[in-house]
């Protein structure tokens, strides 16, 4: 599995891949990743596979499983990084011995109804396309092996399908007003506690603790802090300064989440003057260039590694913040109109 994807990853509790066999197919064993589960293997007297399921649903195996039971890009609980920040771990593979399937290419029929699970069901997938059989080297890459067959499965994601309401918020302030315009009320959600009770909690209440270990623990089910808009996260852009050639805003992603840590988080903005970034303080950074290179206003932040690359659970240490310095361009800059502000934030691709 690939997540060429530049600025969405797959966080924890990890990916869960579904298919449905052609036939009636069962898998013997499996190396890099497990069956949820079993089936019903009564028909196997001896040694019962691994599954029996006509449509088994895999995930991957936590770190420190056995070597033994290790593959590479295998075992890291169905993390998946992103192409930009860790090309290194923007993928996971695993193996399986598959019995009653057919020996040839004739005979081996491909699954079908593919699914791809990930925090959110907002991925879909299409159906497996026969491509050119995988070909692997020796390792003194002289002789070279081809598969018997080999197929292909793409998976787009959907934020409407993950999620109907936005996942983040932004608020902005500048140095020349001494108002703040807040994230909009009732962002991501309202408070009701008619309808839905308990769906957020004062971070000054008694309850507090319980209410974190409480219904939804498990599932992941998002607890926010009770405010104006409900979001897990806002993202507040403070223009700063303004210099004579440079001009400095300061960013600050603040987790309203009491459930959730945002590890390995990313933010992506666009701004007509990121094609001037001077200086970055404590942030990654890297340009994006969706159109093909010719405009260069959209930039990729996130956490520098065992410094601020873990977005902690609401509270005093659940917030990340960095300053850009960027050089004035003299025949579009201008405070006016509100041009100092971004025109898009992703947080987490969303």
């Amino acid at each position: 599995m690939f997540n060429y994807q530049q600025f969405r990853h797959i966080p924890a509790p990890g990916w869960q891949l579904g298919w449905s066999w052609a036939k009636k197919e069962v898998i013997w064993s499996m190396v890099g990743a497990q069956a949820t589960e079993q089936g019903d293997c009564s028909k196997f007297k001896s040694a019962p596979p691994h599954c029996c399921k006509r449509d088994p649903t895999i995930v991957d195996l936590l770190p420190g499983t056995p070597f033994n039971q290790q593959i590479a890009n295998c075992c890291k609980a169905g993390v998946i990084k992103t192409f930009n920040q860790d090309p290194g771990n923007a993928a996971s593979s695993f193996q399986i011995s598959v019995g009653l399937a057919g020996t040839t290419n004739k005979t081996v029929k491909m699954p079908k109804n593919f699914t791809l699970r990930a925090p959110g069901p907002g991925y879909t997938c299409g159906r497996a396309l026969v491509g050119r059989p995988t070909k692997y080297y020796s390792s003194d890459g002289r002789r070279v092996t081809q598969a018997l067959m080999s197929w292909n499965v793409t998976c787009t994601y959907s934020q409407f399908l993950a999620q109907k309401t936005p996942t983040c918020c932004v608020s902005l302030s500048s140095f020349y007003n001494d108002t703040i315009v807040n994230c909009p009320t009732c962002s991501c959600g309202c408070q009701n506690n008619i309808t839905r009770p308990g769906s957020c909690v004062n971070d000054n209440s008694p309850y507090l603790q319980s209410a974190i270990n409480g219904p939804g623990k498990l599932t992941g089910q998002p607890l926010v802090q009770c405010t104006s808009h409900m979001c897990p996260i806002r993202i507040h852009w403070h223009v700063k300064l303004n210099y004579k050639d440079y001009w400095r805003v300061k960013v600050t992603i603040t987790n309203f989440n009491y459930r959730m840590n945002y590890t390995d988080w990313n933010m992506v903005a666009q701004h007509p003057n990121f094609d001037n970034i001077t200086k970055l303080f404590s942030f990654n950074y890297k340009p994006l260039t969706p159109y093909g290179g010719r405009i260069n206003d959209t930039a990729m932040f996130w956490g520098m590694k065992f410094y601020n690359d873990l977005l902690n659970q609401a509270g005093p240490l659940g917030n990340a913040q960095s300053e850009l310095l960027m050089r004035k361009d003299s025949e579009t800059f201008t405070f006016q109109k509100g041009w100092a502000f971004p025109r898009r934030v992703y947080f987490n691709g969303d």
